[in-house]
């Protein structure tokens, strides 16, 4: 007589469902894929320069920017929403910035010729911080007035910043006169990108003999550090707010969060300000990287870039999922992507197939996902 088998140990479906949402299994794939991407370069490029310490700095300033941007976008994209005029506000910050550090007025003496007098002469201190707030406030009124369309109207906010793209971007050209501005000296401003984990390396190393001054302070560049605690600041009020709440209300079902008392359009405005808010900070990594120059055709592309760090770190184009520490992973594998290419002398169309198609992988992935925990 046979014993009977015992039936098949089976995993309880709800324990699957939440350990496959699980954010820290989700973060855990993602950095196994930046690690993965970065051993890729490490291996193929020549002579270890992906490795160097100056190489390695470069990503992290560069991803900075797309990082910082990336904040605001991943509270955008969780409240249901996208914005493409992302790389133009970037652009019409940059381009404030020069402009009110390039404020002058002409002078005519009672003898001699017609002189230029520059504000940031008379006030050095002051006129850096004017420029500060001109251009972060720049990019977050953009945003608002995307937020302003998108809500006031009810439009999709897909079709408002196509539109906003090309009339942010127009705007930087037209305040700039279709050139590049060049403010008569550099101030701390241009000055918060520039490398500074070489310089301790030389130092410590015993390869120079003078410490590092200025921002070497730092050990990294201050644009990083901003970005650490925009980052944080980003995530507490994901967490722990009840803006934040508000938002994966607004983005899972914004019917039923209106049904349940959620102010959604005033949700709506919070979020792309904040998203603004992001950009100009994002801005004024831009304006230094680029040396400190006002170039309004800066940031191209970016609003390709900045959204598939959000998608590549978990972020739903349907809205209701996201995570700060997710899109900040999405933009080093951005970077990384980028840089590498370069390095390996990948033509630049070759660069631009390979991001179109890990956005794809991205989005397939997460729309697999969602039919699984069906």
């Amino acid at each position: 007589m046979t014993r009977p088998s015992k039936p098949a140990e089976t995993i309880d479906p709800t324990v699957r469902s939440s350990l496959w949402q699980s954010g820290w299994v989700n973060t855990l794939g993602r950095s196994l894929a930046l690690v993965v991407v970065f051993l890729f370069f490490a291996l193929l490029v020549e002579e270890g320069k992906f490795c160097s310490a100056r190489n390695l700095e470069n990503i992290v300033r560069q991803s900075a920017v797309y990082a910082t941007a990336a904040l605001g976008m991943t509270m955008v994209i969780i409240a249901a929403g996208i914005d493409l005029s992302i790389g133009s506000i970037i652009a019409l910050t940059v381009v404030v910035v020069a402009w009110v550090l390039n404020l002058h007025g002409t002078v005519v003496p009672a003898e001699g010729p017609a002189q230029d007098v520059y504000l940031i002469h008379q006030w050095p201190v002051m006129l850096p911080l004017l420029a500060v707030v001109a251009g972060v406030g720049i990019g977050a009124l953009s945003s608002l007035c995307n937020c302003a369309t998108i809500v006031g109207l009810r439009l999709v906010p897909f079709i408002v910043t196509l539109g906003t793209m090309g009339i942010f971007r127009g705007l930087a050209k037209g305040i700039a006169d279709e050139r590049d501005i060049y403010p008569p000296e550099g101030t701390w401003i241009s000055r918060i990108m520039d490398p500074t984990l070489a310089p301790w390396i030389g130092w410590l190393t015993g390869k120079s003999d003078a410490a590092p001054e200025g921002l070497g302070w730092c050990i990294l560049p201050l644009g990083v550090w901003i970005l650490a605690v925009a980052a944080v600041f980003a995530a507490l009020v994901l967490r722990y707010t009840r803006l934040g709440r508000h938002m994966f209300a607004i983005g899972s079902n914004e019917e039923t969060a209106r049904l349940c008392g959620v102010p959604v359009g005033r949700t709506k405005i919070t979020v792309y300000a904040l998203a603004g808010l992001f950009a100009g900070l994002a801005g004024l990594m831009q304006f230094s990287f680029i040396d400190g120059i006002g170039q309004p055709t800066t940031a191209v592309s970016y609003e390709l870039y900045v959204i598939a760090a959000v998608v590549i770190g978990g972020g739903s184009l349907m809205g209701g999922e996201g995570s700060i520490l997710g899109s900040v992973i999405g933009a080093l594998i951005i970077t990384i992507l980028n840089m590498g290419g370069q390095q390996m002398q990948w033509p630049k169309w070759v660069q631009e197939i390979v991001i179109g198609g890990i956005i794809i992988a991205a989005v397939t992935l997460d729309r697999l996902r969602h039919r699984r925990l069906r």
